[in-house]
C-alpha cells in the first residue's frame, strides 16, 4: 500500500510539471490543456467513495486489483497517446482507476490490523505521499526536459503492472461471509455531489465563480447530494446507513482531514507563487522552499502513527493544527514579502505540523467505525480529504487575486511589508485551521489501552 500510494502521488506531481509542454506539442490553449488535470481529478473525485464501499461488499483485494489495472490501462492510453483528447481519455481511466488507492489504503489498514496497532502502518502511508510529492516534480522535469513526457507515463504503467501481482499475494481476501447489496445510485449520487462541486470549483478559477458553468456545478452537486441524502434513508440496503452521520466523533475527523489538507494544499501551491513574484526566484528555486516540509512530512508521520497508537491521537492532532496555524500566521505576518529563508521556516512547520495531525486524524476516523463501515465510511473520509485539497487553492486563489485588484493595505494588522495580498492569503488559511481545531474537540482519543 505504501508502494502504490507513492506511485499515485508520484505520477500526479510529475505531471502536473509539464502540463504546459503538452499544451505546446499538441498546440492547445491553456484551457483545453488544463483538461488533462481536471478530468483525472474529477474522476478521481467520484471513485474515491465508490472504491470504499466496495471493499465492504467484495473485498479490498478485489476492489484494488481492480483500481490498479484500470490505472495501469489509463497509463498505457496517455503513454501512446497521439492527441489531446486520447490523453485526456487516459487520465480520466487514470483518476477511475488511481482512485483505489487512497481510498482503500487506509481500509486496507482498518481492516487488518486492529485498533492500537494502526498508527504505524497510516503514518508510513502519509509519509510515501510526502516523497512522492517532493521527488514528483523533479522526477518530471527531468524525463520530459531529456526523453519527453510520454516516457513519464510509461514509467507509471511499469510501476503499476509490478503492483498487480504484488497486491494479489499480499492482500487477503476478505470477501463477506453474506452476499451484500451495492447500492450503486446512492454511490453515483454521492460520486456526482463531490465531482460536481470540484468541477464548480475548477470551473470558477477559470471563468469566475459567477459564470453560469460554475454555479450550475454547485446547484447539480447539491441536487445531488439531497438525492443522495434521500437514497440513504429509502433503500433497503444504502450506500451507508444514515447513523454514519450521527456519529460525532467520525463527522469530527472529517472535517479535521477536509480542513487540515486545504490549508497544507493551499500552502503548497501558493508559496512557491510568493516567492516567484516578491523573491524573484526560478521555478526550481521555488520548489527548494518547499523541500523542508516534505522532508519533515515523511520523517514525522510514522513517528506520528506510532505515538497515536500509544498516547492516543487527540494530544497528536491538536498539537499538529497549532503548530500549522502558528506557521501560517508567521507567513502571514513575517515570511510574505521577506527572504525565502523565513517563507521556508514556515513551510518547515506547516510540514512538520500536517504530519502529527494526518495520519492520527485517519486513526481516530477508523477507529470510530463499525467493521461493517469501515469502507464506506473511510471512502467518504478521504472523499473529503480529497475534496480539500482540490478546492482550497482555487477558492484561496479566488481572494488572492481579489485582494491584488483591491490593491489596499493587509488585513493583518501586524503585517509590515509590500506584500499584502499573499499576507492576506494565508491569514484566510488561518480561518480553515481554526475551524479544523474546534472540529477536533469532537474527536474520541484512541490509545491501545482503550480499545483493548
Amino acid at each position: 500500500m505504501v508502494s502504490a500510494v507513492f506511485v499515485s502521488v508520484l505520477n500526479s506531481s510529475m505531471v502536473n510539471v509539464v502540463v504546459p509542454v503538452i499544451g505546446r506539442d499538441y498546440g492547445v490553449t491553456e484551457a483545453q490543456v488544463g483538461w488533462v488535470i481536471t478530468g483525472f481529478l474529477l474522476t478521481f473525485a467520484i471513485g474515491i467513495p465508490l472504491y470504499g464501499r466496495a471493499a465492504d461488499v467484495f473485498s479490498v483485494r478485489r476492489a484494488f486489483t481492480v483500481g490498479l489495472l484500470a490505472f495501469a490501462a489509463g497509463s498505457l492510453l496517455c503513454a501512446s497517446a497521439p492527441s489531446l483528447g486520447m490523453l485526456v481519455l487516459g487520465r480520466i481511466v487514470q483518476g477511475a482507476g488511481g482512485a483505489a488507492i487512497p481510498a482503500l489504503s487506509s481500509v486496507s489498514v482498518a481492516k487488518i490490523l486492529p485498533p492500537g496497532e494502526r498508527g504505524s502502518a497510516l503514518g508510513l502511508i502519509v509519509s510515501s505521499v510526502g516523497i512522492g510529492a517532493a521527488i514528483g516534480p523533479v522526477v518530471g522535469g527531468a524525463v520530459g526536459s531529456l526523453v519527453g513526457w510520454h516516457y513519464l507515463f510509461i514509467g507509471t504503467l511499469i510501476l503499476t503492472a509490478a503492483l498487480i501481482p504484488a497486491a494479489l499475494y499480499v492482500l487477503p481476501d476478505d470477501s463477506p461471509e453474506e452476499t451484500r447489496g451495492f447500492d450503486l445510485p446512492g454511490g453515483v449520487l454521492l460520486g456526482l455531489a463531490a465531482g460536481l462541486f470540484l468541477f464548480g470549483i475548477t470551473r470558477g478559477q477559470v471563468s469566475g465563480f459567477d459564470s453560469a458553468s460554475s454555479w450550475g456545478s454547485f446547484v447539480g452537486s447539491a441536487l445531488a447530494a439531497l438525492g443522495f441524502g434521500w437514497r440513504i434513508r429509502s433503500a433497503a440496503e444504502p450506500f451507508v446507513s444514515p447513523t454514519l452521520f450521527r456519529n460525532r466523533a467520525y463527522v469530527a475527523a472529517v472535517v479535521v482531514g477536509y480542513f487540515c489538507m486545504l490549508a497544507n494544499v493551499s500552502a503548497l501551491v501558493f508559496v512557491p507563487l510568493l516567492v516567484s513574484e516578491a523573491n524573484g526566484l526560478s521555478p526550481g528555486q521555488a520548489g527548494l522552499v518547499l523541500t523542508p516540509g516534505a522532508v519533515a512530512l515523511a520523517i514525522i508521520s510514522p513517528l506520528a502513527g506510532r505515538w497515536s497508537d500509544r498516547i492516543g491521537v487527540r494530544p497528536l492532532i491538536f498539537a499538529g493544527l497549532a503548530t500549522m496555524l502558528f506557521s501560517v500566521l508567521s507567513i502571514s505576518t513575517f515570511g510574505a514579502g521577506a527572504t525565502p529563508v523565513v517563507v521556508s521556516l514556515g513551510m518547515l512547520g506547516i510540514g512538520a505540523g500536517f504530519a502529527l495531525a494526518n495520519s492520527p486524524n485517519v486513526n481516530a476516523a477508523a477507529s470510530s467505525l463499525g467493521p461493517d463501515e469501515v469502507g464506506a465510511g473511510l471512502g467518504i473520509f478521504n472523499g473529503a480529504f480529497f475534496l480539500g485539497g482540490g478546492t482550497g487553492p482555487a477558492m484561496v486563489g479566488a481572494f488572492l487575486a481579489a485582494r491584488k485588484e483591491a490593491d489596499s493595505g493587509a488585513l493583518n494588522p501586524l503585517y509590515a511589508l509590500d506584500a499584502a495580498a499573499f499576507s492576506d492569503a494565508f491569514l484566510v488559511l488561518s480561518l480553515a485551521l481554526l475551524i479544523s481545531l474546534v472540529a477536533a474537540l469532537g474527536l474520541r482519543s484512541t490509545t491501545s489501552k482503550e480499545t483493548a
